[in-house]
Protein backbone atom coordinates (compact mmCIF):
# COMPACT_ATOMS: atom_id res chain seq x y z
CA UNK A 1 0.00 0.00 0.00
CA UNK A 2 1.20 3.36 -1.01
CA UNK A 3 2.29 5.49 1.51
CA UNK A 4 -0.56 8.76 2.11
CA UNK A 5 0.89 11.91 0.33
CA UNK A 6 0.63 14.07 3.43
CA UNK A 7 0.71 12.31 7.03
CA UNK A 8 -2.44 10.76 8.11
CA UNK A 9 -2.42 13.06 11.11
CA UNK A 10 -2.57 15.96 8.77
CA UNK A 11 -5.02 14.89 6.73
CA UNK A 12 -7.59 13.73 9.68
CA UNK A 13 -6.76 17.35 11.74
CA UNK A 14 -9.13 20.32 11.03
CA UNK A 15 -6.47 21.97 12.57
CA UNK A 16 -3.33 23.99 10.94
CA UNK A 17 -3.02 25.65 6.97
CA UNK A 18 -6.01 26.16 5.13
CA UNK A 19 -4.38 24.38 1.87
CA UNK A 20 -1.89 21.93 2.40
CA UNK A 21 -0.82 21.05 -1.25
CA UNK A 22 1.99 18.18 -2.65
CA UNK A 23 2.97 16.77 -5.89
CA UNK A 24 4.58 13.50 -6.76
CA UNK A 25 5.91 11.66 -9.63
CA UNK A 26 6.64 7.51 -9.04
CA UNK A 27 7.15 5.37 -11.79
CA UNK A 28 4.92 2.94 -10.02
CA UNK A 29 1.17 2.37 -9.96
CA UNK A 30 -0.59 4.02 -7.44
CA UNK A 31 -3.31 2.48 -5.47
CA UNK A 32 -5.16 3.78 -2.49
CA UNK A 33 -7.32 1.85 -0.45
CA UNK A 34 -10.82 3.73 0.36
CA UNK A 35 -10.40 5.86 2.92
CA UNK A 36 -11.79 9.57 4.27
CA UNK A 37 -10.47 12.10 6.16
CA UNK A 38 -11.53 15.57 8.23
CA UNK A 39 -10.03 17.63 5.05
CA UNK A 40 -11.53 18.64 1.41
CA UNK A 41 -9.33 17.10 -1.14
CA UNK A 42 -8.61 18.59 -4.50
CA UNK A 43 -6.82 15.69 -6.53
CA UNK A 44 -5.83 15.63 -10.04
CA UNK A 45 -3.35 13.76 -12.62
CA UNK A 46 -0.14 15.89 -14.42
CA UNK A 47 0.18 12.92 -16.95
CA UNK A 48 -2.54 10.36 -17.49
CA UNK A 49 -5.62 9.26 -16.19
CA UNK A 50 -6.47 8.69 -12.66
CA UNK A 51 -10.14 6.74 -11.24
CA UNK A 52 -11.73 7.90 -8.11
CA UNK A 53 -14.51 5.98 -6.75
CA UNK A 54 -16.95 6.60 -3.68
CA UNK A 55 -20.28 5.49 -2.64
CA UNK A 56 -21.90 8.49 -4.82
CA UNK A 57 -20.36 7.84 -8.21
CA UNK A 58 -17.21 6.83 -9.83
CA UNK A 59 -14.86 9.47 -12.24
CA UNK A 60 -11.94 8.63 -14.96
CA UNK A 61 -10.12 11.87 -15.04
CA UNK A 62 -7.54 13.31 -17.10
CA UNK A 63 -4.89 15.83 -16.85
CA UNK A 64 -7.43 18.32 -18.18
CA UNK A 65 -9.74 17.77 -14.74
CA UNK A 66 -9.39 17.72 -11.17
CA UNK A 67 -11.80 15.68 -8.83
CA UNK A 68 -13.36 17.91 -5.43
CA UNK A 69 -14.11 15.33 -2.93
CA UNK A 70 -15.29 17.21 0.16
CA UNK A 71 -14.44 16.33 3.81
CA UNK A 72 -15.46 12.94 5.69
CA UNK A 73 -16.15 11.57 1.63
CA UNK A 74 -14.88 7.74 1.75
CA UNK A 75 -12.93 7.55 -1.83
CA UNK A 76 -10.06 5.69 -3.37
CA UNK A 77 -7.65 6.19 -6.13
CA UNK A 78 -6.03 4.05 -8.53
CA UNK A 79 -3.61 5.63 -11.34
CA UNK A 80 -3.28 4.03 -14.72
CA UNK A 81 0.23 3.61 -15.69
CA UNK A 82 2.99 5.39 -13.34
CA UNK A 83 1.80 8.00 -11.62
CA UNK A 84 1.97 11.81 -11.42
CA UNK A 85 -0.09 13.75 -9.76
CA UNK A 86 -0.69 15.95 -7.16
CA UNK A 87 -3.43 16.92 -4.45
CA UNK A 88 -4.46 19.97 -1.79
CA UNK A 89 -5.94 19.22 1.04
CA UNK A 90 -8.57 22.26 2.26
CA UNK A 91 -9.70 22.82 5.96
CA UNK A 92 -13.02 21.58 6.87
CA UNK A 93 -13.88 25.43 7.89
CA UNK A 94 -12.44 26.54 4.51
CA UNK A 95 -15.00 24.48 2.77
CA UNK A 96 -18.20 25.49 3.91
CA UNK A 97 -18.51 27.53 0.69
CA UNK A 98 -17.23 24.36 -1.58
CA UNK A 99 -18.88 22.15 -3.32
CA UNK A 100 -20.71 19.91 -1.09
CA UNK A 101 -20.69 16.61 -2.95
CA UNK A 102 -17.67 15.18 -4.77
CA UNK A 103 -17.56 16.46 -8.82
CA UNK A 104 -15.16 16.87 -11.41
CA UNK A 105 -13.72 20.34 -12.10
CA UNK A 106 -11.64 21.58 -15.08
CA UNK A 107 -8.64 22.59 -14.31
CA UNK A 108 -7.40 26.06 -15.44
CA UNK A 109 -3.43 27.30 -15.80
CA UNK A 110 -4.21 29.67 -12.80
CA UNK A 111 -5.58 26.75 -10.57
CA UNK A 112 -2.54 24.26 -11.79
CA UNK A 113 0.04 27.25 -11.38
CA UNK A 114 -1.11 27.85 -7.66
CA UNK A 115 -1.00 24.28 -7.01
CA UNK A 116 2.45 24.05 -7.68
CA UNK A 117 3.35 27.07 -5.60
CA UNK A 118 2.27 25.87 -2.67
CA UNK A 119 3.06 22.66 -3.04
CA UNK A 120 6.91 24.03 -2.45
CA UNK A 121 5.85 25.20 1.67
CA UNK A 122 7.56 22.72 2.75
CA UNK A 123 6.48 23.29 6.82
CA UNK A 124 3.00 23.42 5.85
CA UNK A 125 2.85 27.09 7.54
CA UNK A 126 1.87 29.61 5.09
CA UNK A 127 3.02 33.18 4.84
CA UNK A 128 0.37 35.78 3.80
CA UNK A 129 1.11 35.81 0.23
CA UNK A 130 1.01 32.09 0.56
CA UNK A 131 -2.31 32.07 2.26
CA UNK A 132 -3.65 34.59 -0.55
CA UNK A 133 -2.54 32.05 -3.17
CA UNK A 134 -5.12 29.44 -1.10
CA UNK A 135 -7.55 31.63 -1.21
CA UNK A 136 -7.48 31.74 -5.03
CA UNK A 137 -7.44 28.14 -5.06
CA UNK A 138 -10.33 27.47 -2.71
CA UNK A 139 -12.52 30.58 -5.02
CA UNK A 140 -11.39 28.18 -8.54
CA UNK A 141 -12.67 25.51 -6.81
CA UNK A 142 -15.94 27.33 -6.11
CA UNK A 143 -16.38 28.99 -9.13
CA UNK A 144 -15.19 26.19 -11.54
CA UNK A 145 -18.11 24.81 -13.68
CA UNK A 146 -18.93 21.10 -13.14
CA UNK A 147 -18.06 18.51 -16.05
CA UNK A 148 -19.44 15.31 -16.36
CA UNK A 149 -16.84 12.58 -16.95
CA UNK A 150 -18.34 10.79 -14.09
CA UNK A 151 -20.37 7.94 -13.78
CA UNK A 152 -23.08 8.44 -11.13
CA UNK A 153 -24.02 4.71 -9.23
CA UNK A 154 -27.44 3.68 -8.31
CA UNK A 155 -28.28 3.38 -4.50
CA UNK A 156 -31.24 0.38 -4.57
CA UNK A 157 -29.34 -2.77 -4.24
CA UNK A 158 -30.20 -4.46 -6.99
CA UNK A 159 -30.21 -1.49 -9.36
CA UNK A 160 -26.94 -1.01 -8.00
CA UNK A 161 -26.00 -4.90 -8.57
CA UNK A 162 -26.07 -4.33 -12.64
CA UNK A 163 -24.12 -1.31 -12.11
CA UNK A 164 -21.52 -2.93 -10.26
CA UNK A 165 -21.35 -5.68 -13.10
CA UNK A 166 -21.26 -3.62 -16.05
CA UNK A 167 -18.68 -1.56 -13.84
CA UNK A 168 -16.57 -4.48 -13.91
CA UNK A 169 -17.27 -5.77 -17.66
CA UNK A 170 -18.60 -2.87 -19.81
CA UNK A 171 -18.12 -5.62 -22.86
CA UNK A 172 -21.59 -7.46 -21.07
CA UNK A 173 -24.17 -7.02 -23.89
CA UNK A 174 -27.05 -8.89 -22.09
CA UNK A 175 -30.39 -7.02 -22.04
CA UNK A 176 -32.66 -5.33 -20.08
CA UNK A 177 -34.60 -8.26 -19.85
CA UNK A 178 -31.75 -10.17 -18.68
CA UNK A 179 -30.51 -8.05 -16.48
CA UNK A 180 -33.68 -7.77 -14.93
CA UNK A 181 -33.77 -11.77 -14.42
CA UNK A 182 -30.35 -11.82 -13.25
CA UNK A 183 -31.54 -9.72 -10.54
CA UNK A 184 -35.23 -10.65 -9.89
CA UNK A 185 -37.35 -7.83 -10.93
CA UNK A 186 -39.60 -6.99 -13.72
CA UNK A 187 -37.66 -5.02 -16.81
CA UNK A 188 -39.78 -2.08 -16.34
CA UNK A 189 -38.69 -1.76 -12.76
CA UNK A 190 -35.41 -2.01 -13.31
CA UNK A 191 -35.91 0.22 -16.54
CA UNK A 192 -37.59 2.97 -14.32
CA UNK A 193 -35.22 2.87 -11.05
CA UNK A 194 -32.04 3.09 -13.30
CA UNK A 195 -33.32 6.24 -15.27
CA UNK A 196 -34.46 7.82 -11.45
CA UNK A 197 -31.70 7.16 -9.69
CA UNK A 198 -28.78 7.12 -11.96
CA UNK A 199 -30.37 10.34 -15.00
CA UNK A 200 -29.31 7.51 -17.60
CA UNK A 201 -31.40 4.84 -19.13
CA UNK A 202 -29.47 1.17 -18.75
CA UNK A 203 -28.09 1.71 -22.17
CA UNK A 204 -26.59 4.71 -22.04
CA UNK A 205 -25.58 4.06 -18.45
CA UNK A 206 -23.84 0.98 -20.50
CA UNK A 207 -22.33 3.88 -23.11
CA UNK A 208 -21.13 5.75 -20.95
CA UNK A 209 -18.94 3.02 -18.62
CA UNK A 210 -17.58 1.99 -21.84
CA UNK A 211 -16.16 5.28 -22.84
CA UNK A 212 -14.75 5.51 -19.47
CA UNK A 213 -13.07 2.08 -19.85
CA UNK A 214 -11.72 3.44 -23.04
CA UNK A 215 -9.86 6.35 -21.68
CA UNK A 216 -8.59 4.15 -19.05
CA UNK A 217 -6.92 1.02 -21.08
CA UNK A 218 -5.93 3.97 -24.06
CA UNK A 219 -3.72 5.57 -21.59
CA UNK A 220 -2.40 2.45 -20.48
CA UNK A 221 -1.37 1.86 -23.85
CA UNK A 222 -4.00 -0.52 -25.52
CA UNK A 223 -4.13 0.21 -29.20
CA UNK A 224 -7.69 2.30 -30.45
CA UNK A 225 -8.57 -1.50 -32.30
CA UNK A 226 -7.70 -3.59 -29.10
CA UNK A 227 -9.93 -1.04 -26.97
CA UNK A 228 -12.75 -1.47 -29.69
CA UNK A 229 -12.89 -5.35 -29.08
CA UNK A 230 -12.02 -5.49 -25.32
CA UNK A 231 -15.16 -3.21 -24.72
CA UNK A 232 -17.77 -5.00 -26.82
CA UNK A 233 -17.90 -3.12 -30.09
CA UNK A 234 -18.69 -4.46 -33.22
CA UNK A 235 -16.29 -2.51 -35.24
CA UNK A 236 -13.27 0.32 -34.68
CA UNK A 237 -15.17 2.51 -37.13
CA UNK A 238 -18.11 2.73 -34.57
CA UNK A 239 -16.31 3.23 -31.34
CA UNK A 240 -14.22 5.93 -32.92
CA UNK A 241 -17.39 7.73 -33.86
CA UNK A 242 -19.32 7.44 -30.68
CA UNK A 243 -15.91 8.34 -28.92
CA UNK A 244 -15.41 11.66 -30.71
CA UNK A 245 -19.32 12.53 -30.48
CA UNK A 246 -19.27 12.13 -26.79
CA UNK A 247 -15.90 13.21 -25.80
CA UNK A 248 -14.80 15.78 -28.65
CA UNK A 249 -11.56 13.97 -29.98
CA UNK A 250 -10.79 10.57 -31.45
CA UNK A 251 -9.28 8.07 -29.38
CA UNK A 252 -5.94 8.17 -31.28
CA UNK A 253 -5.60 11.73 -30.16
CA UNK A 254 -6.90 11.05 -26.80
CA UNK A 255 -3.83 8.14 -26.87
CA UNK A 256 -1.44 10.23 -28.07
CA UNK A 257 -1.90 13.08 -25.33
CA UNK A 258 -4.14 11.77 -22.54
CA UNK A 259 -6.43 15.27 -22.49
CA UNK A 260 -9.65 16.03 -23.53
CA UNK A 261 -10.73 18.97 -25.38
CA UNK A 262 -12.02 22.16 -23.43
CA UNK A 263 -15.70 21.54 -21.97
CA UNK A 264 -18.49 22.25 -24.72
CA UNK A 265 -16.74 20.72 -27.82
CA UNK A 266 -17.93 16.77 -26.84
CA UNK A 267 -21.68 16.02 -26.92
CA UNK A 268 -23.75 17.32 -24.06
CA UNK A 269 -24.58 13.41 -22.87
CA UNK A 270 -21.16 13.25 -21.61
CA UNK A 271 -19.41 16.49 -20.84
CA UNK A 272 -21.96 18.72 -19.65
Amino acid sequence: MPSPLIPSTLAASPDGPSVIAVMLRSDALRVTQRHRHARGQLLGSSNGLVSVETDRGQWVVPATHAVWVPPGIVHGLRSHGPFAGWSAYVAPASCTTLPDRPCILPVSGLLREVVARLAQVSDHLLTAAQQRLAEVLMDEIGTAPHDALGLPMPTDPRVRKVARALSECPDDSRRLEEWAAWVDIAPRTLSRRFVKETGFTLTEWRQRVRLLRAMELLAAGYSVTRVALELGYDNTSAFIALFRRRLGTTPGQFASTGRLPSPGQGDSAMRS
